[in-house]
């Protein structure tokens, strides 16, 4: 994976509302998210349909678990561009400190 492209004040690690990047795998990632949503819709309907409790807690732990993928994926790109530029710029350790931050909200979960 390459690093993202870098577009006005991106990969700051200042809590600035209007950050951004350009990702890398935009489409895969928009993809991804647009399974999970057909997934959550697809749990939904069973909840309406009373279908078998053990049936939808299998399909909640299918999304779950393709949640955690996106969280993979943007945990890398992340590492990949804005951890590197920022330690090529010389603010490498506050964007570890603000990465180790997002994986303890994580809670270990993406690496399951």
């Amino acid at each position: 994976m390459t690093s993202p492209e870098i577009a006005g004040e991106v990969c700051h690690v200042a809590h600035d509302p209007a950050r951004r990047v350009v990702q890398p795998d935009k489409a895969r990632l928009l993809a991804r998210l647009g399974r999970v949503e057909g997934q959550v819709r697809g749990v939904a309907r069973m909840i309406e349909e009373d279908r078998y409790c053990v049936d939808v807690l299998t399909q909640l732990a299918a999304a779950k678990s393709a949640l955690n993928g996106v969280a993979k994926q943007l945990l890398e790109s992340h590492a990949r561009g804005c951890v590197a530029r920022a330690a090529r710029d010389g603010d490498g350790e506050v964007a570890i400190d603000e990465l180790l931050a997002v994986l303890r909200q994580l809670d270990g979960k993406a690496f399951d």
